[in-house]
């Protein structure tokens, strides 16, 4: 291993002490790990909260076998050290990076191929905030999902990390955008973001929305993370031929629909999950990525939407934050 600096034996991070509410979210120390062959070590700046964490926090997302039992799928910072067969990144580079977990730690190892330069610009906490949500969103719409300039598209949550992400991609690659938020303060942000149309579904049917401003054909892609009875109503809101993406289910795993609607309007529904793919998976995608969306970001045409930046050692306020469910944008951790 190669080291860049002064690297020291222990680190603070912060644990899931038990399954339970944010409170058992706790700094303690553990040894800085150490790059294996084709990782690098990454001093870390800043990490993203994302709702897996929440989940795995409450004992409901294990993580995947071999990867850190701490929460944390994104990170920003300065390369530390490097593994043996490391090719691109050096002692001092700047990266962010995808991680299948470890983040909320001031030190993380991560494949160099699922790390990513920090753009131009950017600060570290902007950087963090990217992972998650770009590899996420450009899996699920672009390459499952298929969306093409042109098309109309709908996410729901559309003030979610994920909602603010998708917003913008579908807007910049040529999409009529179309989403869901709880509030008029929220829906006021999504549509400032790119969409056409922000629906707040406390109060009018998404369905209806959609349908009246596609003169009744219904979109072509939906991007879903809510799942219950929400399944039944993307078929109503999808046009023929349409595509329905399943990332979540926060409202439930299971729903009753009638299928009948699938078969005659010929829709596919599909989903994923990231957390457990690859390190091979996440890399094509992030090279797609640098090549498609970064220079988007270097010019600020899409950026991440930062709600609230909390210190590491207070990661169970930012999961109470998420929780209450006010934020709009990506709530983000201050590592350094």
């Amino acid at each position: 291993m190669a080291r860049t600096a002064s690297i020291p034996a222990v680190m603070t991070v912060v644990a899931i002490s038990e399954p339970g509410g944010p409170r058992v979210l706790k700094p303690e120390q553990r040894e800085v790990p150490r790059p294996g062959v084709g990782e690098i070590l990454i001093r870390v700046r800043a990490a993203g909260v994302n709702r897996p964490d929440v989940q795995q926090r409450k004992g409901l997302y294990p993580p995947p076998p071999g990867a850190s039992d701490l929460p944390g799928l994104e990170v920003a910072g300065e390369v530390a050290a490097v593994g043996a067969e490391v090719k691109r990144w050096h002692g001092g580079d700047t990266v962010t990076a995808l991680t299948s977990g470890g983040g909320y730690a001031e030190y993380v190892t991560v494949h160099e191929s699922n790390a990513l330069p920090v753009p131009g610009g950017f600060t570290f906490t902007e950087a963090a905030a990217l992972p998650e949500n770009y590899f996420t969103v450009w899996h699920n719409v672009f390459q499952r999902g298929g969306l093409k300039a042109g098309e109309t598209f709908l996410v729901h949550g559309g003030s979610s990390g994920i909602g603010t992400t998708a917003i913008q991609l579908a807007s910049a690659f040529g999409a009529r955008v179309f989403t869901t938020a709880g509030s008029a303060e929220k829906c006021a942000a999504c549509v400032r973001l790119g969409a056409e149309r922000a629906i707040n579904y406390r109060e009018e049917s998404f369905v209806d929305a959609v349908k009246q401003a596609t003169d009744g054909k219904g979109v072509n892609l939906i991007l879903d993370m809510v799942g219950g009875d929400y399944v039944a109503r993307n078929y109503h809101a999808a046009a023929v031929e349409g595509r329905i993406v399943q990332i979540a289910t926060q409202d439930g795993a299971v729903a009753t629909t009638d299928f009948s609607r699938l078969m005659v309007k010929r829709l596919t529904h599909t989903g994923s999950t990231l957390r457990p793919r690859s390190i091979e998976f996440k890399g094509e995608v992030a090279r797609e990525l640098e090549t498609q969306v970064w220079p988007l970001l270097e010019t600020r045409r899409v950026a991440p939407v930062l709600d609230m930046i909390f210190p590491l050692q207070e990661a169970w306020r930012a999961h109470e934050r998420m929780e209450d469910g006010d934020h709009v944008g990506k709530i983000m951790l201050d590592v350094a």
